[in-house]
């Protein structure tokens, strides 16, 4: 599997632009266009407020259109404009390595860039438009959640596709903020790795890590590189199993609101992944029904392996790939039919005991009970959520940032 994505990926260009100066003199990457600030503008209609799709570190991102109007004889495309915020936390360096980067590689499940703008103090970054926003906004919302089973394994997949790719390139790359808001989903929620601003090149030839500033997000970081800086595709993969164990469970992977042992939804929940009463407990009560508990158990079984405080001890994102492959018919027929059917997959509480001579009338409001009291709980956490996230480039190690700043809700490219 690794070989064979070795020998799919892109040639990676040997010149790469070192900094914005360099960039003007050397512009072209062949499949991505030059704007001039005049055509971002008419492309968000002078930047309206209603165009916002949402906000980070990096800046603004506006929804626009490209067409006839912008620029003569270009077919009308719907796009994400990302202006750089010259006063936040990211600077050339990030929307430098996003052209760079996404300049060179295409893969379906990486968002596209179209284009950026270089124009004066001017920096703009083109991508294709992601007409689902990110995973997080549907993971997360406080009303409702139409992510069923199939469709979380789906993401998944996409998202891990989209990372084994990047590790098997001729120049391997190595993502280093993998996280349910970089996720974005299309209108068909197929999903694609946004935002490449603390992308690295991975090691090479006889090198096992790359030694870097430890950058990230609190909760999704590898424990080895927050202690040492090493750098490495296995970093990525621990990455990867927090979002997987988020997608299981329903849960941020930090949340204040909870209780102080819950805070770190790893620290919290990886100990119960082996455990398989305790597991159907604490699986997102929205997907009863949708899954058998054997796939159930893998899955959460992966996410175990991925999370592993050894990074040797972690899978390759193609070893991962090749799993989550073998989940996708089976589930989704299983789901249909049990959607079909009203029928429940699976109890995620314990029946009670047969030989009790409890009443059955007795034994129903117990269990609705307990869905209740998840539900209240569920209720309560969502309600005391902030909806602020650490600034997308920080220091690990700089707390006060860490509830710093808003995150969009859709396309951040």
């Amino acid at each position: 599997m690794q070989d064979s994505l070795e020998r799919q990926s892109p040639t990676v260009l040997p010149l790469t632009a070192k900094d914005v100066k360099d960039l003007r003199k050397n512009p072209g990457y062949s499949n991505v266009d030059i704007f001039t600030y005049e055509e971002t503008r008419l492309a968000t209609k002078q930047f309206r407020p209603d165009y916002i799709l949402g906000e980070g570190g990096f800046g603004v991102v506006y929804k626009g259109v490209i067409d006839e109007n912008v620029r003569p004889g270009y077919k009308s495309t719907a796009v994400a404009v990302k202006e750089l915020n010259p006063d936040g936390f990211q600077g050339d360096r990030e929307w430098l390595a996003e052209v760079n980067y996404l300049g060179q590689l295409s893969h379906p499940n990486l968002v596209k860039l179209i284009g950026y703008c270089c124009e004066d103090e001017h920096r703009l970054l083109v991508y294709e438009y992601m007409a689902s926003g990110s995973l997080e906004k549907h993971l997360f919302r406080r009303v409702g959640c139409n992510l069923t089973w199939s469709k979380r394994m789906k993401i998944a997949l996409d998202a891990a596709k989209g990372l084994a790719f990047l590790h098997g390139a001729e120049r391997p790359v190595i993502y280093r903020d993998f996280k349910t808001s970089n996720i974005l989903l299309d209108a068909d929620f197929n999903a694609k790795l946004s935002d490449f601003g603390l992308a690295k090149d991975g090691p090479m030839g006889d090198q096992t890590h790359v030694s870097t500033r430890v950058m990230g997000t609190y909760g999704y970081a590898a424990p080895e590189y927050v202690m040492t800086g090493h750098l490495t595709a296995r970093s990525d993969v621990y990455g990867f199993g927090v979002v997987l164990l988020e997608m299981l469970l329903g849960r941020r992977a930090m949340d204040k609101s909870r209780p102080s042992r819950e805070h770190n939804l790893v620290e919290w929940a990886r100990p119960l992944l082996n455990h398989n009463k305790k597991l159907m407990r604490i699986l997102d009560p929205r997907m009863e029904g949708q899954y058998s508990a054997r796939t159930a158990m893998k899955v959460a079984n992966l996410a175990y392996q991925c999370l592993s405080q050894n990074p040797k001890g972690r899978p390759l994102m193609s070893q991962v790939v090749e799993l989550l492959e073998t989940f996708q018919t089976t589930e989704v027929t299983h789901e249909e039919a049990m959607l079909n059917t009203g029928a429940g997959g699976i109890t995620l509480y314990e029946a009670p005991n047969k030989s009790s001579h409890s009443p059955m009338k007795n034994r129903n409001p117990a269990r609705s009970e307990s869905h209740r009291q998840v539900e209240t709980r569920r209720r309560s956490a969502a309600n005391g959520r902030s909806k602020s996230e650490p600034p997308k480039d920080f220091d690990l190690y700089d707390p006060p940032r860490i509830e710093a700043e808003d995150k969009p809700e859709s396309n951040r490219g």
